[in-house]
This record gives C-alpha cells, structure tokens and sequence, in this order.
C-alpha cells in the first residue's frame, strides 16, 4: 500500500491510497483513513469498494493539514493507512496497513504545504480588482504585501497554470522583485495569456487559477505559495481565455 497523488486532487486537498492485491480473493474496503504525525487526522472516509486481484487500484480520500513549524520544514513522520476491510465472506474487521517509510508522496505534500505555511509568515500576494485588455494579453497587478519582519524579501519568480501563462511586464526574472527592509506593499504589472485553448480544457479546469509564487525571505530557503484570485477576476481570466481562444 502506497500514497500518490493525481493533478486534480491537489485542489481538493485529497491523496490516492493506492492498494495491491496479489490474490484471488476480494478485499472490500468499507472506509480508509491516513494517519500520521504529519497531518491532522480526518475521520475515516466510506469508499466501499471491492477489490479482486490488481496491481493498482486508487481510493481516493480527503487528508489533513499539514502540521506546520514556522521556522523550518519538518521531517515526515511514518503513516499508516487505517481502514475497515472484509476478506472474502469473512467478517469486517479493523486492519492497518504501515506506508513504506519514508513516503515520497506524504514528503512531496508537508514539504509543499509547510513551505507555503513559512512563507505565509512573512508576505501575501494577491490579485488586485482592476484588468484591462492589452492587445492579446490582460494586463493586472499582483500586490505584494509584507505581514511581518525586517527583513528583505524577495518574490524570486512567477508561475503558470495549466489554463494561464503569468508573467512580469518588466521582464525581470530570479529575482522578479526585491522588498527592502521596511517597504510594506509593492505592485508587480504583470500579464497575462492563454496556455492552451482547446474547450475541453476550460471544461475540466482544476487548476486554473491555482498561481504559483516563489519568494525568499532574507538570508532563507526559498519557498513557494499559491495566489488564487478572487471569483470575480477568475470570471475576467475566463472572459478573456474564451475570447482570445474563440471558445464559448
């Protein structure tokens, strides 16, 4: 038994418990739970589902918060998948199942979320209100605001969605922008652009609006946060998308 995690259950915050069976006889699975140190702990999830014999098969259930230091990220701790099972005929009865330690996948998520949680100490960006058409691109403003410490700061570089290329109008890269000590809020211009145009793709838009911020703060590690834009800018981002791409 191991962990994955696919693209569209990143924003639901879910993790694929993913389950072999080397047998021929059923195993139902009546609910599953994770359960380690690195998260908060969930009650269990009903799946219900029978498995016979497989190689993979995905059960897909919500996780925890990542349990966060402010300073640094902590090392994963071991997890265990905690679930009410019936073996053939046999009786529903409690089983644990010890995940390989250590799982990349519960490493990859604490080291994304704890990152983001040191980050969210000191700066947040967000999408300001106003966005004009600029030729084929729209032109906006990310803010960015200072929540606490001296130090300097320093938004590193921007990143794209599935749906939307982000960039700086100035053309600065690594670092984008750098906050002085005491500078409280600074303004990036930036655009944006179609990354794909097929209708398909805004049809099972999971992660469009899901940006992608790296910064450092002073001397530190560099981490990255997501800025999501309110509902309203989302609506203008969309707007745009189906009219530069002719898609309705």
């Amino acid at each position: 038994m191991t962990l994955n995690q696919w693209r569209n259950d990143d924003p639901a915050h879910a993790v694929e418990i993913s389950v072999r069976n080397d047998t021929t006889t059923p195993v139902r699975f009546v609910d599953v739970q994770l359960v380690t140190d690195s998260l908060k702990t969930l009650p269990p999830e009903r799946v219900d589902s029978t498995l016979g014999r497989t190689p993979r098969t995905d059960l897909r259930i919500p996780y925890g918060a990542a349990r966060c230091d402010p300073v640094k990220i902590p090392p994963v701790k071991p997890a265990t998948v905690v679930a009410h099972v019936q073996v053939g005929n046999g009786p529903v009865r409690l089983a644990r199942f010890p995940v390989p330690h250590p799982d990349p996948t519960l490493a990859m998520l604490v080291a994304n979320e704890c990152g983001a949680y040191i980050l969210r100490q000191s700066v947040d960006v967000t999408f300001e209100d106003a966005w004009a058409h600029v030729g084929k691109t729209l032109h906006g403003t990310l803010l960015v605001s200072r929540k606490g410490g001296e130090d300097s700061l320093s938004v590193d570089d921007l990143g794209n969605t599935t749906h939307f290329n982000l960039r700086p109008l100035s053309g600065r890269r690594r670092p984008v922008v750098v906050l002085p000590p005491g500078t409280t809020r600074l303004e990036i211009p930036v655009e944006i652009t179609p990354a794909r145009c097929d209708p398909h793709a805004f049809a099972e838009a999971k992660k469009a609006y899901l940006f992608p911020v790296w910064a450092t703060v002073g001397s530190g590690q560099e981490h990255w946060l997501i800025a999501t834009p309110p509902p309203p800018v989302q609506a203008t981002f969309l707007s745009y998308a189906e009219k530069t791409c002719g898609v309705g």
